[in-house]
Protein backbone atom coordinates (compact mmCIF):
# COMPACT_ATOMS: atom_id res chain seq x y z
CA UNK A 1 0.00 0.00 0.00
CA UNK A 2 1.11 3.41 -0.57
CA UNK A 3 2.90 4.92 2.27
CA UNK A 4 4.35 8.30 3.05
CA UNK A 5 7.11 8.84 5.83
CA UNK A 6 7.88 12.64 6.67
CA UNK A 7 10.99 13.06 8.81
CA UNK A 8 13.08 15.88 9.07
CA UNK A 9 10.97 18.05 11.71
CA UNK A 10 12.72 19.71 15.12
CA UNK A 11 12.55 23.34 16.88
CA UNK A 12 14.41 25.72 15.06
CA UNK A 13 15.04 29.60 15.98
CA UNK A 14 13.91 32.52 13.77
CA UNK A 15 16.71 32.47 10.51
CA UNK A 16 17.75 28.82 10.72
CA UNK A 17 17.46 25.98 8.35
CA UNK A 18 15.75 22.55 8.20
CA UNK A 19 15.39 20.15 5.39
CA UNK A 20 12.49 17.53 5.65
CA UNK A 21 12.18 14.41 3.80
CA UNK A 22 9.76 12.04 2.68
CA UNK A 23 9.63 8.54 1.93
CA UNK A 24 7.62 7.17 -0.24
CA UNK A 25 6.80 3.98 -1.30
CA UNK A 26 4.33 1.10 -2.62
CA UNK A 27 3.63 3.37 -5.89
CA UNK A 28 5.80 4.32 -8.39
CA UNK A 29 6.94 7.36 -7.46
CA UNK A 30 8.44 9.35 -10.77
CA UNK A 31 5.21 9.11 -12.31
CA UNK A 32 3.59 11.75 -9.47
CA UNK A 33 3.78 15.52 -9.09
CA UNK A 34 4.18 15.38 -5.10
CA UNK A 35 3.73 18.08 -2.80
CA UNK A 36 4.23 19.82 0.79
CA UNK A 37 1.04 21.19 2.85
CA UNK A 38 1.29 22.26 6.36
CA UNK A 39 -1.20 22.44 9.15
CA UNK A 40 -1.31 24.90 12.22
CA UNK A 41 -3.69 23.08 14.92
CA UNK A 42 -7.16 24.75 14.61
CA UNK A 43 -6.94 25.66 10.60
CA UNK A 44 -7.01 23.31 7.74
CA UNK A 45 -4.16 22.16 5.15
CA UNK A 46 -2.29 25.12 3.44
CA UNK A 47 -0.21 24.26 0.53
CA UNK A 48 3.46 24.68 0.17
CA UNK A 49 4.94 23.79 -2.87
CA UNK A 50 4.64 21.01 -5.59
CA UNK A 51 7.39 19.43 -7.87
CA UNK A 52 6.45 17.30 -11.19
CA UNK A 53 7.65 13.59 -11.16
CA UNK A 54 11.13 14.22 -13.18
CA UNK A 55 11.17 16.99 -10.58
CA UNK A 56 11.48 20.17 -13.34
CA UNK A 57 8.28 21.62 -12.52
CA UNK A 58 8.50 23.84 -9.51
CA UNK A 59 5.76 25.74 -7.85
CA UNK A 60 5.89 27.46 -4.26
CA UNK A 61 3.32 29.33 -2.22
CA UNK A 62 3.55 33.02 -2.06
CA UNK A 63 4.41 32.89 1.89
CA UNK A 64 7.50 30.56 1.17
CA UNK A 65 9.16 31.60 -2.15
CA UNK A 66 12.51 32.37 -2.26
CA UNK A 67 12.99 31.02 1.23
CA UNK A 68 12.31 26.95 0.59
CA UNK A 69 13.19 24.71 -2.18
CA UNK A 70 11.25 21.19 -3.32
CA UNK A 71 12.62 18.64 -4.76
CA UNK A 72 12.92 14.73 -5.18
CA UNK A 73 15.31 11.84 -5.15
CA UNK A 74 13.50 9.13 -7.77
CA UNK A 75 16.26 7.22 -7.34
CA UNK A 76 15.58 7.00 -3.32
CA UNK A 77 11.84 7.52 -3.65
CA UNK A 78 12.41 10.19 -1.82
CA UNK A 79 11.15 13.78 -1.45
CA UNK A 80 11.95 16.65 -0.03
CA UNK A 81 11.87 20.39 1.55
CA UNK A 82 14.81 22.44 2.05
CA UNK A 83 13.68 25.25 3.95
CA UNK A 84 15.79 28.42 4.81
CA UNK A 85 15.49 31.96 6.91
CA UNK A 86 12.32 30.04 9.11
CA UNK A 87 10.05 32.59 10.05
CA UNK A 88 7.88 31.98 13.58
CA UNK A 89 4.82 31.84 11.20
CA UNK A 90 6.00 28.31 9.57
CA UNK A 91 5.26 26.40 12.55
CA UNK A 92 3.00 23.47 11.66
CA UNK A 93 2.64 20.56 10.87
CA UNK A 94 4.10 19.62 7.56
CA UNK A 95 2.92 16.98 5.43
CA UNK A 96 4.08 15.70 2.24
CA UNK A 97 1.12 14.18 -0.22
CA UNK A 98 0.13 12.61 -3.33
CA UNK A 99 -2.86 15.26 -4.54
CA UNK A 100 -2.34 18.83 -3.84
CA UNK A 101 -4.92 19.29 -1.17
CA UNK A 102 -3.53 17.04 1.37
CA UNK A 103 -6.05 14.14 1.10
CA UNK A 104 -3.30 11.28 0.24
CA UNK A 105 -0.61 12.49 2.89
CA UNK A 106 1.94 11.02 5.46
CA UNK A 107 1.32 11.19 9.41
CA UNK A 108 3.66 14.68 9.33
CA UNK A 109 6.55 16.07 11.27
CA UNK A 110 6.14 18.79 13.18
CA UNK A 111 8.63 22.09 12.72
CA UNK A 112 8.36 24.66 15.56
CA UNK A 113 10.26 28.05 15.02
CA UNK A 114 10.33 29.74 18.07
CA UNK A 115 13.06 32.35 19.88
Amino acid sequence: QVQLVESGGGLAEPGDSLTLSCAASGFIFENYWMYWVRQVPGKGLDWVASVSGNGHGLYYADSVKGRFSIFRDNAKNTLYLQMNRLKVEDTARYYCSRDINGKDRGRGTQVTVSS
